[in-house]
């Protein structure tokens, strides 16, 4: 029997009153708080297109409701010149002795490309505020890695901690405009901040039309690694994987069983899955069209025939 997720409904929308959430809320990210109640980190923008990281709460048995929206940004754009000074856009959220680890993208605008991308860490200790470990990034582009590095899924376990993330391999002209090409690259660490990368290749492209994979969201279950993923050629859709051991994987694109919807928020694109377990359910937040900027969703898997 496989298993299909049965969508639940768009959860939030901005624009909100807030200056620096007035568009977007992209790349959930769920913290079980207690009970039924999780703490939804996601990327909002200002009206100058910066992104910054808030959050909500909700009750995941009456996800509709919102009972608590972030008055503050968790964390910010950068300052002037660092890597992050054009956004800063969350994207995982590891726990370790009493420490959370905020993994993020830091955005800077080009100017023969678009932009370039590095990812940050923020780190609370003990429940407490989310306070930038540094500066500068943890994980940048390098010299075997030119382009820029982005969404990461990060994994504390037991002697190492794992990393799946974005790599750009190259940009190419189309029609005129620079257009960039990313798959998913794999990389260990002791301590989750600095991190040894050798080039391995999770999730590569399917063919040469497929140029953005992003966002892997790992679950481990027994023996068996299991990943969702961001995969675009013409739009985005979810894409799903699985590993003996984390590191090699394989494609099963066709088991994901979730696409698009006939109408509505995400009736043209789907992506960014943050899947996580709770209550003996397994859930699904995402993206929908305009890459978040209808919001996001949530969806839990079911079995079907």
């Amino acid at each position: 029997m496989k298993h299909c997720w049965r969508k639940l409904g768009q959860i939030y929308c901005p624009p909100s009153h807030k200056e620096w959430m007035h568009s977007h809320a992209a790349v959930p990210i769920a913290e079980h708080v207690k009970g039924n109640i999780f703490k939804i980190y996601f990327s909002s923008r200002n009206k100058d297109n910066q992104s910054f990281t808030g959050y909500l709460l909700i009750d995941i048995t009456r996800p509709q409701e919102i009972l608590e929206l972030s008055d503050s940004p968790v964390i910010g754009p950068g300052a002037l010149g660092e890597f992050d000074d054009s956004g800063a856009m969350a994207t995982w959220l590891a726990h370790q002795g009493g420490r959370r680890f905020l993994y993020y993208i830091g955005w800077n605008l080009g100017i023969t490309v678009p932009f370039r991308n590095s990812i940050g860490l923020s780190i609370s200790d003990h429940g407490g505020e989310f306070r930038r470990y540094a500066a500068g990034p943890v994980v940048d582009r390098s010299m075997t890695e030119p382009h820029f590095v982005a969404s990461c899924c990060v994994i504390p376990d037991q002697d190492k901690w794992r990393m799946w993330y974005l790599s750009c391999t190259d940009w190419k002209v189309r029609n005129g405009k620079p257009e960039h090409r990313y798959h998913i690259k794999y990389a260990e660490s002791t301590d989750g901040i600095s991190w040894r990368r050798e080039g391995v290749v999770a999730i590569g492209y399917a063919d040469d039309s497929e140029y953005a994979i992003s966002r892997p969201s790992v679950i481990r279950d027994g023996d068996c690694w299991r990943m969702w993923f961001s995969h675009r050629g013409s739009a985005y859709r979810i894409g799903y994987a699985e590993s003996p051991d984390g590191i090699h994987w394989k494609r099963l694109d066709a088991d994901c069983q979730i696409d698009v919807s006939e109408s509505g928020w995400d009736s043209e694109m789907i992506e960014y899955p943050f899947v996580f377990d709770h209550d003996g359910a397994r859930y699904m937040l995402y993206n929908g069209n305009g890459y978040g900027k209808t919001g996001f969703g949530l969806a839990v898997l079911e079995g079907c025939s």
